[in-house]
Formats: structure tokens, C-alpha cells, sequence
């Protein structure tokens, strides 16, 4: 089975390695334009395409695909390169491009999706991050059959996948990415010998997952201990969640509900205790010892080490991260 694959990041890099690694053939790669990364912010090619050349197969990273938009010469150019890679399927993943109708409909198979989350919760761009900051005790991976809508076709495979309560999105991507990676193989495999079967979406429970956006990283210290830590795990390692304090931005990265110190009739925000284990806020319901943190410039810092540097105090006051 030959296999055009369309996607950008490590999450989807995973998918491309285990695909190889099964033996399918894949005589394409789509991904995002190189983009300016690192402090010297040169270009850097996506996980994707650093896979695909270290592998030898060509590469297309055209803006878009929309014969009729901004860039028809970029879509005509793919369109061109799809049709001469004479594929079987289309697998996607973390892509980032919208597949217009026709090229949803050039394969004879049809384009895949690998998508990381238990659909049609957490439809969208963002289904990692939004289900650990929604408190969800599962997520997963679907394959999905692509259709013109957003994450709408019909589910082919799905696997659930317990999320901890110490789980960030970091450590909860690599998770998923190694799942979807080993259920796509499946999925093909099954394709192959006209094992798949598809399953229309539930229409009840349908939730989005919108984009994460630099402004959510400032934590609102009216929230409770519980869904401000959900905030933290989910916010790491995109945007990382921030507070201002003496005209500093400070990133925290982990925290624990501290149930040794009750909430008091402090402001939100309040420093109520600082010390090696941590440092306690008072939060609209609840308080919450920070136990990771880190300063503008600096590392992630355990508690102990960054108060050596940042005097914190009780009664100092936390507040909205400076943009």
C-alpha cells in the first residue's frame, strides 16, 4: 500500500517513523513551511520533513491547497505531486493545512486521521491540552475518516488512554503520539485486507478544543487550587502558566494542592507560606503550593532553589502575568 503522509510536528514525526518502520510505502510527505526557531531564530524544517529526508522521500510544503486562494501556484504544484505519488491513502496528523474537497477525494482510500482524543469530545485544535485542563480521568487516539468538516468523519479505530493526575501535556503527547503511531499501522493493515470498518460520530457530547492562545497562560488566581493546578499541567510546555509578582514574570510549572494550610480571608493571590516545599496561595477556593517555578531568562527551578534567588514572602501579592 503506498501511503502520502501529511503532517508537521513530532506528534505527527512519530506516525511517519512507524509507518516506515511497517514496511508501507510512502513516495510523499506534506509539511508546514521551515520555520524561524532556537535564540538565533534561523529556519528550521519540521520533525516531518527531517524524517523524510533522513529517509530519502520528497517533500512538498506548499502554504496551501486551495486551488482558488491566496496561493494557486502552490496548490497546483502539490496537486501536481499528489497525483504523480499514484497513492493508495492520505494519512494526516497535526498537519495544520485545511484539505480542501478535492484532495480529501484524490486518494482511492481516502485520507486518514490520527487524531488525540476520544471523538467527538475535544473536536478542534488543542484536544491534549483542553482534556487535561477540563479534568478529563481519559483520553485516546481515533482514526478517523476525513470529511469536509472539523474532526466530523467517521471513526474507523479508537483507544482510550487514562490520564494522571500528574500528567502534563508534555508527557501526556508522547503518550498519545506513540499510540496513534501504532493504531494507524493497524488501521492500514486492516485497510489492506478490507478489515475497517466505519462508525459515524455520536451526535451527543460534542465539545471543541480551540486553540491555545499566549493569553491563557496568565493564572486568575479566583479560580480554585484544582482547576488552576489542571491549568499549570496543561499549560506545559505551551504557553506555561504565569503570575506577576514585584513587577516580574514567573512561570509555574508544577504544584500540589496544599491541604496542611487552610484558605484564609487573605486576597487572592496572597503568598501565605514560602519555604523549601513550596510556595502556598490563597486561591478562590482553596490554596495551592507552587513547587517548580521560573524567572524570566532563567530555568525551571525546584522551590527551594528559586527562593535563594527570589526573595518571596508571605504577604506578597501574585498576580496577572505581564504580556
Amino acid at each position: 500500500m503506498k501511503v502520502i503522509f501529511a503532517g508537521t510536528p513530532e506528534f505527527a514525526s512519530a506516525a511517519l517513523q512507524a509507518l516506515l518502520k511497517a514496511g508501507f510505502q510512502v513516495p510523499l510527505v506534506l509539511t508546514q513551511l521551515d520555520r524561524p526557531a532556537g535564540r538565533g531564530m534561523k529556519l528550521q524544517a519540521s520533525p516531518v520533513k527531517q524524517c523524510a529526508q533522513s529517509h530519502g522521500i520528497a517533500v512538498a510544503q506548499p502554504r496551501s491547497l486551495r486551488l482558488d486562494g491566496k496561493y494557486p501556484e502552490d496548490a497546483a504544484a502539490a496537486r501536481d505531486a499528489l497525483l504523480a505519488a499514484q497513492a493508495d491513502v492520505m494519512v494526516v496528523a497535526a498537519y495544520g493545512l485545511i484539505l480542501p474537497q478535492w484532495v480529501l477525494d484524490l486518494p482511492p482510500q481516502g485520507c486518514l486521521n490520527i487524531h488525540a482524543s476520544l471523538l467527538p469530545r475535544w473536536r478542534g485544535a488543542a484536544p491534549i491540552h483542553r482534556a487535561i485542563e477540563a479534568g478529563d480521568a481519559e483520553t485516546g487516539i481515533t482514526i478517523m475518516q476525513m470529511d469536509a468538516g472539523l474532526d466530523t468523519g467517521d471513526m474507523l479505530l479508537t483507544e482510550r488512554l487514562p490520564i494522571a493526575l500528574t500528567d502534563t501535556t508534555a508527557v501526556l503527547h508522547d503518550r498519545l503520539a506513540a499510540q496513534g503511531a501504532r493504531l494507524i499501522v493497524e488501521a492500514l493493515e486492516l485497510a489492506a485486507c478490507g478489515g475497517l470498518r466505519a462508525t459515524p460520530q455520536p451526535a451527543e457530547g460534542v465539545t471543541y478544543a480551540h486553540k491555545i492562545e499566549k493569553a491563557e497562560s496568565a493564572i486568575d488566581w479566583s479560580l480554585s487550587a484544582t482547576a488552576i493546578a489542571r491549568r499549570i499541567r496543561a499549560f506545559d510546555p505551551f504557553p506555561g502558566a504565569s503570575t506577576e509578582c514585584a513587577g516580574e514574570n514567573i512561570k509555574v510549572w508544577s504544584c500540589e494542592i496544599d491541604s496542611n494550610i487552610t484558605s484564609s480571608d487573605k486576597h487572592l493571590g496572597a503568598i501565605l507560606a514560602a519555604d523549601g516545599h513550596g510556595v502556598t496561595v490563597q486561591c478562590g477556593q482553596g490554596t495551592l503550593r507552587l513547587t517548580t517555578l521560573q524567572r524570566a531568562g532563567g530555568k525551571r527551578l525546584a522551590a527551594a532553589d528559586f527562593l535563594r534567588g527570589f526573595d518571596l514572602q508571605p504577604g506578597m501579592q501574585l498576580g496577572a502575568a505581564v504580556a
